[in-house]
């Protein structure tokens, strides 16, 4: 990845850039209430038509900025990296309900994130922790967790909280937070799960071949957007058979989460399905615990899904509605979002109905250390770490890597991959022999229990969406191979002259041999010209 890439923002911080003043306001004068006490940020869109249509009227008075280009220009150097203003504004044309959502969640950034996080967009808040902690332990800490909101971030209170269990289901129910922690009503389950955004890698595609924008921004994910917690709840199996059972045409749950959400000028809450055949197998969890700890308010305070295997997308935050339904969601995140498309696909030609909705995690890899660029000093061996992952109930089995382009693999040591889980990412590294000097790819790859593994090039995945970046991970690096007695010389004299080696790229300070040096060696070469 060239240094205009995220992967400058692991060595170095910026400030933050100056807020620009949002100008957009309700000229309407319509008050948009929140729907419940005690549930701060919370506008129900879902039930009330007429108020969707209404606030979708406001919206559509106004000149909102433009969505910014990332993919054919070079990504600043700041942190956040994208602002996005426009939804800020979506925020502030609604009115005083939602007008401070943007900066409130920005608090709660401050207040509920590791200090150094990559923050990929400012609002809504897309967030990835530096590379060399992501790896550091097996359970990522709630601090370092990646984040990926859809808008702004509610603040809900647990003794406010309640959960509707409806639509086709025998018994419509309404369970508090303590009824769900009761474990005389519902055994507790503790899983410890991966979530993966299908965001993850997306730079990758962007610098070879630019795709979608999207009414949300689709953002320049390095390799963050993956993270993995022991999550403490109920199992919605259990439930479901407390609200009597689905009743027969029952096939699909869907959830709703209260943050606003906004789709080519309507306003929607965020809401997604998830089979039953998901549900049956007691891979859906209620969760109110992360690690050990009550859910961050950043994460779905006080209760949220997690869709075990399944695109990150299906874990809703800030569950508020769950609805038995027979066919999948055609809500806007379901239908129109987290789609596949054929790399035919394009602004020319993409519709809703040709791509597939995605929901398994492909077996994916990623190589955290050494980074793109780097000018690696060894002694015949490169240190490599990294995460692999595969969604849908396997788990990774094998990892290999090659310090070539992938003509010549070799396998992690089994000592070196972490614990294996059934729902889990594992963590690996190797000491890579390189002999080899100057400029080499390195590249990952994951084995899974089913013999899946991962395509071989960016182009391989490329998707009109610029989802699921599940190609082999490739980072170049520059070989200086110490154990080589002309670079140990080198580096030596260097050493000695109090010269810098780096950058790679700055010219030597000095001759690069003595006129001595020069003569004798050319002799032994038998000088530059054929003698006959």
């Amino acid at each position: 990845m060239p240094e205009d890439t995220i992967d400058s923002l692991h060595e170095h911080q910026p400030d933050l850039p100056k807020r620009p003043e949002l100008p957009m306001r309700n000229s309407d004068h319509v008050y948009f209430a929140e729907e419940q006490k005690g549930w701060h940020g919370y506008v129900e869109w879902e039930k009330y038509p007429d108020k969707a249509k209404r606030a979708a009227e406001i919206l559509s008075k106004h000149n909102f900025a433009g969505a910014p280009e990332f993919q054919l220009k070079p990504l600043p150097e700041t942190n956040p990296r994208i602002e996005g203003v426009r939804w800020k504004q979506y925020h502030a044309a609604l009115g005083p309900t939602l007008e401070n959502l943007p900066t409130e969640s920005w608090d709660i950034v401050q207040e509920e994130k590791a200090e150094d996080m990559i923050h990929v967009l400012d609002f809504p808040y897309n967030g990835e922790p530096p590379r060399d902690r992501l790896v550091g332990t097996t359970l990522t800490r709630n601090e370092d967790h990646f984040v990926r909101n859809h808008g702004g971030i509610p603040v809900i209170n647990e003794d406010e909280y309640c959960l509707d269990i409806g639509g086709m289901v025998n018994k419509p129910t309404r369970l508090t937070l303590k009824d769900l922690k009761n474990e005389n009503l519902f055994p507790r389950q503790t899983t410890v799960v991966t979530i993966q955004c299908s965001g993850t890698r997306r730079i990758e595609q962007i610098q070879e071949y630019p795709g979608d924008g999207d009414e949300l921004i689709n953002a320049p994910w390095g390799e963050g957007a993956i993270g993995t917690a022991r999550w403490t709840g109920v199992s919605l199996k259990k439930v479901l058979k407390h609200c009597g059972g689905l009743k027969e045409g029952a096939e699909h749950l869907e959830f709703m989460g209260v943050d606003t959400y906004f789709k080519k000028g309507q306003v929607y809450n965020y809401v997604v399905s998830v089979p039953w055949r998901k549900v049956r197998v007691h891979e859906v969890m209620l969760a109110w615990e992360m690690n050990g700890k009550p859910l961050p308010k950043i994460h779905g305070f006080p209760l949220r899904a997690v869709v075990f295997g399944y695109i990150g997308a299906r874990s809703v935050k800030w569950l508020a509605r769950i609805t038995a339904i027979p066919h999948a969601s055609n809500a806007p995140v379901q239908k129109k979002e987290y789609l596949y498309y054929t790399p035919q696909a394009g602004k020319h030609n993409a519709s809703y109905s040709s791509g597939f909705s995605i929901q398994d995690m492909p077996v994916a890899s990623a190589i955290i250390s050494p980074i793109d660029k780097a000018v690696i000093i060894h002694d015949g061996t490169i240190k490599m770490r990294g995460w692999a992952y595969s969604g849908g109930g396997h788990w990774p089995e094998r990892v290999e890597v090659s310090g070539d382009g992938g003509s010549v693999w070799y396998e992690t040591p089994y000592e070196k991959l972490s614990q294996k889980y059934f729902h889990a990412w594992r963590l690996w590294e190797i000491d890579l022999p390189v002999d080899a000097e100057g400029w080499l790819e390195l590249v990952a790859r994951c084995w899974d229990n089913a013999m899946n593994t991962q395509p071989t090039y960016v182009r391989s995945t490329w998707n009109w969406d610029l989802h699921v970046t599940s190609s082999c991970h490739r980072v170049k690096v520059f070989s200086v191979n110490r154990s080589k007695a002309a670079t140990a010389k080198r580096l030596k004299k260097l050493e000695q002259q109090g010269i810098d080696f780096h950058p790679i790229t700055k010219p030597l300070e000095i001759d690069l041999e003595s006129d001595e040096e020069y003569e004798t060696e050319m002799q032994r070469r038998g000088g530059r010209d054929p003698e006959e």
